[in-house]
């Protein structure tokens, strides 16, 4: 498996309606926009390439951030909940993504150095892996591509993936990244200041 290409997907889809409606795709993180951060986050954690899903306020996302080095796919169902936000970056992958490293674009704190870790366990021969932090998982999961049918089937709801996972915890490779990420979400006000 060592030189078959891990993807990343990031799910940015989201309208930030706990946050007075404000895409959180387009909250400003270091001067740029998250989704931004997110891309980049992926590129540099060793990803071939990255699809990246839009929902809420896309044609803003897609006016004011560089996708640059991402695939956009819009996700028209997206008020349903992130499970319809999964299924649609996973049907976007092409033929020869192998795996695929999922995060979500309000987890700033979760850098490159996770997602290297995701993908090097892939490469040691993980098909399914987490990171954990302190032994609870967390964010970015991978997924090889052999999981993509199961895991877009059981993507319902605000759910995403848990499901899926919660069924296949005995074959979950944990991935410990306490000491490289920080796994806070930006999901209200009081969240805000955590951005720079």
């Amino acid at each position: 498996m060592q030189n078959t290409p891990v993807w990343g997907l990031l799910l940015a889809a989201g309208s930030g309606s706990r946050l007075g409606n404000r895409p959180k795709a387009l909250l400003p993180h270091h001067g740029r926009p998250l989704v931004e951060h997110g891309i980049r986050t992926l590129r540099d954690g060793g990803c071939a390439g990255v699809v990246v899903v839009l929902g809420a306020a896309a044609d803003r996302v897609r006016g004011q951030a560089d996708l640059t080095g991402a695939l956009p796919v819009d996700n028209p169902d997206w008020p349903s909940g992130m499970g319809s936000s999964l299924r649609a970056g996973l049907a976007a992958l092409p033929p020869e993504a192998a795996a695929v490293v999922v995060t979500l674009v309000d987890m700033p704190g979760i850098g490159a150095p996770a997602v290297a870790r995701l993908a090097a366990a892939f490469r040691d021969g993980a098909d399914l892996a987490a990171a954990t932090y302190h032994g609870d998982r967390g964010h970015p999961v991978l997924f090889a591509a052999r999981w993509w049918p199961d895991v877009a089937d059981s993507a319902q709801g605000d759910a995403g993936a848990r499901t899926f996972l919660r069924a296949h915890a005995a074959e979950l490779r944990p991935v410990e990244c306490a000491d490289v990420a920080d796994p806070y979400d930006i999901d209200t006000p009081g969240d805000l200041h955590r951005l720079r």
